[in-house]
């Protein structure tokens, strides 16, 4: 079959990749791609892939017999109805539940509806009742989210008093996040360990993936600013079967169920980012696709035929799947262009890649996912804030940060920066 991908991060460049393997696949297109991804399917870089109409003329020219939207924007924005409106097959949840990520007052309000386990909260639009809200409160640290997408970046933990006056005004009357923070979500910080489960689903079936632990903040030591993702760990060592168990009879199950009772069936991949608190685990939020940088360290553990899912969500004939992971770890280094998530400089040069972008010393032991990169002239070069994620497998997690840091260290590009500290903590170290 023929697959048009939509996106052109290191989250597509990974479903390009699990795609490719497949016997099932015949040719893969991505748009807009990026010079990685262009090394496995063909790219096509003047198509956004917020561009609905532009992706839709593609995809009729192209006839694919599959259309793949993995990023968030497109999914909020209803390209899966307007795809599906002409015939096309796809993966990925419909706008009415793609909503389930695009706006956090309707997650909230889902999981209080159905009690599903997550922090206390309130919705303001309003600055000085927001402002009131937190005095009153008086418990630090808060948690001021943007209400709408903000490319993972929409969330301030503010330390006291003063930092959550500034987070509301920054969101709420300077527009810091435009339109996604013209409502914002105020709730209660919670204490314990993150852990992402991303699963498939079909609207009534829910399959959980391998877990993994994402590092969001800038710097060693979890300091900085948040970003899209640093680098990710699968399995996460701290997500137990006795959690699993938990979570899938009360967030996972109920959540299906209760899109589906709402009259938006999810079919897709949904994102559960949950917080094992001393109570028992509770959502934090929900994306409406695979994570990045987690799918590039969660779909290389996955043994079964990605292609074999997507069909098997699309037929809503999950139930009858059984799918299957690896027992190895995986573990994924973020290269980033510095000054990044804030200022930063693109069209550097990256040297340590080969002709299909992946490391010349390190190929044998390591995959490098293409995050922001360009082809040029038959160069890589950096087109982006978050450039590669350098992955690797391992028998253990060790093994797989040796390998992966040991790749790293053979790529290098002007102002590049990276976490030295990926996994530590789930080392215990």
């Amino acid at each position: 079959m023929n697959i048009l991908i939509i996106g052109g991060g290191g989250r597509e460049h990974a479903i390009a990749r699990a795609l490719s393997k497949s016997p099932k696949t015949d040719k893969l297109y991505c748009a807009p791609g990026n010079g990685g991804i262009s090394a496995l399917a063909e790219c096509f870089p003047e198509v956004k892939a917020t561009d609905l109409d532009g992706v839709l003329a593609l995809a009729e020219r192209l006839q694919p017999d599959y259309v793949f939207v993995a990023p968030d924007d497109p999914l909020v924005m209803g390209l899966v109805d307007k795809l599906n409106e002409k015939g096309f097959k796809t993966f990925g949840p419909k706008a009415n539940a793609a909503i389930i990520e695009g706006s956090k007052s309707f997650s909230k309000g889902l999981m209080k509806k159905y009690n599903i386990p997550t922090a206390a909260y309130e919705t303001f639009t309003d600055e000085d009742k927001a402002v009131e809200y937190i005095k009153s409160k008086n418990r630090y640290p808060a948690v001021i989210k943007a209400d709408g997408l903000a490319l993972g970046k929409g969330v301030i933990i503010a330390k006291d008093f003063d930092e959550a006056k500034a987070a509301v005004h920054s969101m709420l009357v300077d527009g810091k996040f435009g339109k996604s923070g013209s409502e914002i979500v105020i709730e209660e910080f919670m204490d314990g360990t993150e852990v992402t489960v991303l699963a498939f689903t079909d609207g009534k079936t829910v399959k959980p993936m391998v877990s993994s632990m994402d590092h969001k903040r800038a710097f060693d030591g979890d300091e900085g600013l948040n970003t899209g993702g640093m680098g990710t760990i699968a399995p996460n060592p701290l997500y137990t079967e006795k959690i699993a168990a938990e979570c899938m009879e009360k967030i996972f199950k109920p959540t299906i169920a209760a899109m589906s009772a709402e009259g938006r069936p999810f079919k897709g991949c949904l994102y559960f980012g949950l917080m094992l608190t001393a109570n028992g685990a509770k959502v934090v939020e929900y994306n409406s696709r695979f994570g990045d940088p987690e799918a590039q360290v969660v779909l290389p553990l996955l043994d079964t035929d990605l292609a074999d899912i997507m069909e098997a969500i699309w037929e809503e004939r999950l139930d009858a799947l059984d799918i299957k992971w690896s027992k190895n770890s995986c573990a994924c280094v973020v290269m980033a262009s510095g000054g990044y998530p804030e200022k930063y400089e693109t069209g550097k040069e990256i040297n340590g890649l080969n002709s299909d972008g992946q490391a010349v010393e390190a190929a044998s032991s390591a995959y490098v996912y293409h995050a922001g990169t360009k082809l040029d002239g038959g160069k890589y070069f950096t087109a982006g804030g978050r450039v590669l994620g350098v992955t690797a497998l391992g028998d253990n997690l060790q093994n797989a940060l040796d390998k992966a840091y040991e790749a790293v260290n053979t790529i290098s590009f002007e102002k590049a920066h990276y976490r030295k500290d990926i996994g530590k903590k789930a080392l215990g170290k």
